[in-house]
């Protein structure tokens, strides 16, 4: 399984498995960093350019890992584990309940170092991080969890309904 450079377990053997598209593949197959940022590599914008900056993997019998400008971070808004959505409290400061959870982490210097993230709920992050938890594992969300995201849900409801202000206040 791969590892953080502290040692702990990422949850994955390979963490290419768990990517679906690059960061940079626009709809129509070309590629956004060779067309946006031609000055951080002009060797690979140049050779994009004379392909018609079609990406570099749907061009040529390439896998995602042998791009150099590689990336996919993940935005999704649940557990990539157990499904736990996110429930994100306006103007407060409290720890949200998804993080983001890096699969890939820079190489020998020899390989491209390519960002990869998925979104997992914090507590199937610490499992991960903890033990030999594995990413694709069928997991449910645990009950901490879902009391956190229940008592967020419970206060939107609240901040939802409507109470007039003579109630409100008791006039």
């Amino acid at each position: 399984m791969e590892r953080t450079p502290s040692g702990t377990p990422v949850g994955v053997d390979d963490p290419y498995e768990h990517v679906e598209r690059c960061d940079h593949l626009t709809s129509d197959g070309r590629c956004r960093f060779a067309i946006e940022r031609p000055e951080e590599d002009p060797g690979f914008a140049r050779e994009r350019h004379a392909e018609g900056y079609v990406c570099l993997v749907s061009e040529e019998e390439c896998d995602w890992c042998d791009c150099p400008h590689f990336r996919s971070r993940a935005s999704d808004r649940e557990c990539r584990r157990c499904g736990l959505e996110e429930r994100r409290m306006a103007h407060t400061h409290e720890r949200p309940l998804l993080e983001e959870h890096h699969l890939s982490y820079p190489g020998d210097g020899e390989d491209p170092s390519h960002e990869i993230t998925v979104v997992l709920c914090r507590w199937c992050h610490a499992r991960i991080h903890d033990s030999w938890a594995r990413i694709d594992d069928d997991a449910s969300p645990s009950a901490e969890a879902l009391a956190e995201a229940e008592g967020r849900r419970s206060r939107e409801l609240d901040e939802v309904g409507f109470e007039p202000a003579s109630e409100r206040y008791e006039r």
